[in-house]
């Protein structure tokens, strides 16, 4: 069994850049990850290919990879959808509305990204078999829908990690680098920088 070692933390100043691509080879994903203001800020633009859908999001984390703020962007200068959790499972909307369905959360999960894979991955302390259960914030991007589910990860080797949505059922293996972040997701995603 390895021992558990926790993910590179450092990025350059600069910030650091990955792109996805659909698994199909429709859609682009670019999404950069800087540190700033005492946490780091996940900035992504979904879609840039004909024929699909723009949608940009921002995530704001704390220092050790906790959801603070996720603001997601389609059609308008201000945000589609703005949530922000109190760092303890508390959610709220940014109008001050709390969303007590989604208490006890503390990561989100948004279809059209693997880069939400990678919250709870740098924050779990696994050991290669072990597995943690969680509900995390499911964010639908074209209907806005936001609903809890229970969420399986499991450490399979020390860049290998499966994932398990209690919606569906399926459970994915996928290796992520020494960041944290997905390499390829089989049949959605695949790392192309």
């Amino acid at each position: 069994m390895t021992p558990y070692i926790p993910f590179a933390a450092a990025h350059s100043p600069e910030g650091h850049q990955v792109q996805w691509a659909t698994w199909a080879g429709d859609g682009l994903e670019t999404t950069t990850i800087r540190w700033e203001n005492e946490g780091f800020t996940v900035t992504g633009a979904v879609g840039d290919a004909p024929g699909r859908e723009h949608i940009q999001y921002v995530l704001r984390l704390s220092a050790s990879w906790q959801v603070r703020q996720f603001l997601l962007f389609r059609d308008l200068d201000e945000p589609d959808l703005w949530l922000a959790t109190d760092g303890s499972g508390r959610w709220g909307e940014m109008n001050g509305a709390h969303r007590t369905e989604l208490d006890g959360c503390y990561d989100v999960d948004v279809a059209c990204t693997p880069m939400t894979q990678t919250l709870p991955i740098r924050r779990l302390p696994l050991l290669d078999g072990d597995t943690a259960d969680l509900p995390v914030v499911v964010i639908d991007p074209d209907t806005l829908e936001v609903r809890s589910d229970l969420h399986r990860y499991t450490r399979i080797g020390a860049h290998c990690w499966q994932h398990k949505s209690g919606e569906l059922g399926i459970a994915t293996e996928f290796e992520v680098d020494q960041f944290g972040l997905v390499v390829d997701y089989p049949e959605l995603f695949r790392r192309v920088a």
